[in-house]
This record gives C-alpha cells, structure tokens and sequence, in this order.
C-alpha cells in the first residue's frame, strides 16, 4: 500500500478508535486552557487513576489562575503532596504568577507565549493549545513515541536528538489539520490503552495491517532508548526529636530532591547509621551539642524510597531530649499535631502515618 495512503487514513482510524473507547476524565470535553494545563503537568510523571483525584482536589481548591498565584507555595506543595516531581507544583505556582504579571490574568493563546511559562515544555505547550484552541500543534508524549515507533517500524532512538527530529516530523505530517485536538487526544489514548508498553493486544489493534513493527516482530523492541539511567543511593538518617509535647522541622531549600519540602533534622551519611556510630557522628554531636540528657527511643526498620534516578534508604530516629542550644533556633519547633499543614515528601508522610507515636 502507498505510504502517502497509509498516512492518510491513520487520523481517521484513531479518532473513529478513540470515539468507541475513550475514558470519561474530568479534563475531557473542556476548552478551559488553565485546567487543561494542570492535568498535563499532573500527568506527567503520574498515572492516570491517581492523578484524578488530584486534579479534582488541585482544581477544587485554585479554581483560576489569579487564585493559584495569590497561594503561598507551602499551600500548593501541600495540596502536591505524594505526587512527586515537586518540581512541577513549584514551576506551576510560578508560571500562575506570569500569567498574572505578563498577560494580565489571560491564559496566553499564542504556543510561543505558551512555552515561555515556566516549566511549560514542547510536549505540554503543543497539548494546551491543541486541546484548549484546537490549534494544528502535534503532541509528541512517551505513548505517542510508542505508537509510532512501533507504527512505522522506527529503530531511532527516541531519546536522541536525531530521534526527537525524526518523530516530530512524522507527528507532524499524521496531524489532523482539521480536528488536530481530537486526534491527538485518540493518538495518546491509544498508546495509553491500546498500544501498552507490554503484551499489546495486537490481534484487536485496527492499525495491524499497516504496522511495521507487527509485521517485523518488533514489537516488544520498539521504540529503542539509547541511554541507561544511573541510578544512585542516599542514605538519610532522620532525627525525630522529642522535647517535651514539641518536634522539630526545616525546610529543604537547597536544590535537590525534594527541593522546599520539610522534614526532620536531615543527617546524610554513606550508610545507615546504627547507634553506635550515630554518637560518633559529627554533624549528631554537632545538633546536640551541651544538651545533657539525649535518649535514643527507637530507630525504625530501615526503609527504601524509589525515585527516577535515586534510591532514598531512609530511617527515622526518635530521640528524646531535655533542653535546648542554639542549634534549634535555626529550626520549625511546633507540636506534633501541627506536622500535618506542613509540606512533606511522601517518605515522611508515611513515617508520620505509621510510625510516630
């Protein structure tokens, strides 16, 4: 079959697909360019079924632009809490604040204003204004990259820059000019549902004739990643003090996992640290330097927290204690009850769900 007849008819085959299959989801059917905006940044690193309910409560809470922009960021880290990628909820908060100061409280129309926002990238610029104006911008996301990978038997890599070029040119030329927020909705959706990363349903895919990676057995080679993600361990050891009713946070302002969250005195060590070797330790000695009594009342089992390219190997220390130094002038003191309106990684917040007594 002619290529160019082949490419013509894929538009119309995903959009009649997508019509009988699509999931119902609350930032469909809508035109409204800020809330299609906060599910891309959402779903950028989330899952689909958690971040629904996220949205829903995001949404709920900063309704418009201006009410996003007049929040502390504390606030929306908070309302952010357990997604990860705070990077996101940071850029959003930011982003809300130019739409304030540079458009006038206007979601900007124009993909090139678009991109400015911050953390706004090419993905989710061509998404808004695809989907918010119907605006002919190809949205090239890791489903799109599979579908047509996998479509046109494709063995360049996708994280390559030779690859980037390749598959937006050929995102390009399928794009419906017509119905291009349509399409693309049908071309995400189904690599989402249709097209899975693993044991697609082949057999049922109304695009099996025309695939190149069906018919060469590519299927589970395609698409092909050129580079290996390094990944490294940290080993956090926690202190939970104890004083009194009281504990004790800081934030993380440093650039670095968890940038602005908060969370107990942080001592960062190669290993775990046992008891031991935790009196030894300067920067413990250090904390607690002339307070008199310190006890240790419990150390948790040791714990494993997974993200992109880190492994957080965490344990939470209770320690009691009987006076202050100056130290802790440099430090959140608060009663534990108040923990909760903090921001805190999702480490934390499971310490704090089940183990701090």
């Amino acid at each position: 079959m002619d290529n160019l007849i082949v490419e013509n008819e894929i538009p119309d085959i995903l959009i009649k697909w997508y019509n009988q299959n699509k999931r119902e989801l609350p930032w469909r059917n809508i035109n409204d360019p800020y809330k299609i905006w906060i599910s891309e940044i959402i779903l950028q690193q989330t899952r689909v079924i958690q971040g629904r309910n996220y949205y829903l409560r995001f949404i709920e809470r900063f309704p418009s632009v201006k009410q996003l922009a007049e929040a502390e960021e504390d606030e929306v880290l908070k309302y952010w809490q357990g997604l990860g990628y705070y990077s996101r909820a940071r850029n959003l908060h930011k982003a809300a604040n130019q739409i304030m100061t540079q458009y006038d409280g206007n979601f900007p129309k124009d993909y090139s204003n678009v991109l400015t926002l911050s953390g706004v990238g090419v993905y989710t610029a061509a998404a808004i204004c695809s989907f918010a104006y119907n605006q002919p911008y190809a949205v090239l996301d890791g489903n799109v990259y599979r579908v047509l990978s996998r479509l046109f038997g494709i063995e360049t890599p996708i994280d390559s820059g030779a690859g980037k070029k390749e598959f937006q040119k050929i995102a390009g030329k399928l794009l419906s000019i017509e119905n291009p927020a349509e399409y693309n909705q049908a071309i995400m959706e189904f690599g989402a549902l249709q097209c899975v990363p693993s044991s697609p349903n082949c057999e049922n895919c109304p695009l099996i004739s025309m695939c190149k990676a069906f018919e060469l057995q590519l299927v589970n080679v395609l698409p092909v990643k050129s580079k290996k993600t390094t990944v490294t361990h940290r080993f956090f050891n926690y202190i939970f003090i104890q004083y009194n009713e009281t504990t004790f946070l800081q934030k993380r302002t440093a650039k670095d996992v968890w940038q602005n969250l908060y969370e107990f005195p942080l001592i960062e060590t190669d290993k775990l640290l046992t008891v031991t070797e935790l009196f030894q330790n300067e920067n413990f000695n250090s904390l607690f330097r002339d307070v008199n009594e310190i006890d240790i009342v419990q150390i948790t089992n040791p714990m494993k927290h997974v993200l992109s390219h880190r492994v957080i190997n965490a344990q939470f220390i209770s320690v009691s204690i009987s006076g202050l130094n100056e130290k802790f002038k440099s430090l959140i003191q608060l009663e534990k009850s108040e923990i909760d309106k903090y921001p805190v990684s999702r480490l934390m917040e499971i310490f704090l769900e089940n183990d701090m007594n």
